[in-house]
């Protein structure tokens, strides 16, 4: 990613001023509605060319695959994305050649699945301009942004080739005099989250680890859920210790089963390590990608369709059992 790097690096490709931000929220309702959309139309209205998103999940854990795919079949392009963990949303938004920058501490690889090569070449190549972070300086750049503050000070990256390559400024703390990095605030203007539970108005649930998800909520502009399963109000009511991300930060919910499918969803099923391993073969030659590509998204309507025709409604009892075993428990 050499040329990539030499190219953008200290580049920011969001601005962290708070103010204009705060401005922006400001206008933003917080009206208790209902939100309910589809995934096709929340796509189609609040995702536009050009828009800088973030993904939810971790790697291949509790990913929108759903919406991630609706951007692909819609033909979104010249998307930025924040690649804080974008191992699969990475290798299917470089598959629809949807994203043209990225702020990157962790893209191409599936972990010990092996390297997304469409992903690889379109960074390889300058396609998707980079500019690189920690895993923790993304986390901490959402942090600031729901804070409502320009940057966060931290000590990650000091002395490394990833800070160098970065935008972070050096600072010397007012009160020590010691080094500090100085990480910006990162707005983006679209995140999509999926969780395991939410209300009609976006009161959302999340099981398990969070990752950054409740800091990328409020910092996105715009904010898509898709959950397991729509809940009532009153249960969201009877437990608010566990509401993650409240309703006025959502814009659209949508109701998806299995939607972090091939990906794993933490108490409720494993990933699919065999549809993982059809996405990754199918990258071998240009000819059987696109024929991947046009068989699982482009000629789909939908991702119902997606589940259908990979098996996955059909293999979902055993991802189901598979990851109750792994977490402990009983499979009745």
């Amino acid at each position: 990613m050499q040329q990539a790097e030499e190219t953008e690096k200290g580049r920011l490709f969001m601005d962290p001023d708070a103010d204009k931000a705060r401005e922006f929220f400001r206008h933003k309702t917080r009206q208790m509605r209902d939100k309910v959309i589809t995934v096709q139309k929340a796509v189609q209205e609040l995702i536009h060319d050009g828009d800088y998103i973030a993904v939810g999940g971790f790697g291949t854990n509790r990913i929108p695959a759903a919406v991630l795919h609706e951007i692909v079949r819609q033909r979104k392009k010249n998307l930025g994305l924040s690649g804080h963990t974008a191992t699969h949303d990475m290798q299917i938004l470089a598959a629809g050649d949807c994203v043209d920058r990225c702020d990157v501490a962790y893209v191409v690889g599936l972990e010990a699945r092996g390297l997304s090569k469409v992903a690889r070449r379109a960074y390889e190549t300058g396609k998707i301009k980079a500019v690189e972070w920690s895993n923790g300086a993304l986390a901490w750049r959402y942090k600031a942004a729901a804070m409502g503050i320009p940057f966060l000070p931290a000590r990650v990256m000091l002395g490394t080739d990833t800070a160098k390559y970065s935008a972070m400024k050096e600072i010397p703390c007012p009160y020590t005099g010691i080094k500090l990095a100085a990480l910006p605030a990162l707005y983006p203007d679209v995140g999509i989250i999926h969780v395991h539970r939410a209300d009609v108005y976006g009161n959302s649930q999340i099981d398990g680890i969070i990752v950054s998800d409740q800091d990328m909520a409020r910092a996105a502009k715009r904010l898509i859920i898709t959950a397991e399963r729509l809940i009532p109000h009153e249960e969201i009511r009877r437990q608010p210790d566990r509401t993650v991300i409240p309703f006025y930060c959502v814009d659209a919910v949508i109701e998806v089963p299995y939607g972090s499918y091939p990906g794993n969803m933490a108490y409720e099923y494993f990933s699919d390590e065999e549809h993982l391993r059809e996405w990754l073969d199918a990258e071998k030659t240009e000819a059987a990608h696109q024929e991947f590509m046009d068989k699982y998204i482009y000629k789909t309507k939908d991702f119902n369709e997606y589940l259908e025709l990979s098996g996955g409604l059909k293999k979902m009892p055993r991802l189901r059992r598979l990851e109750l075993l792994i977490n402990g428990e009983s499979s009745g």
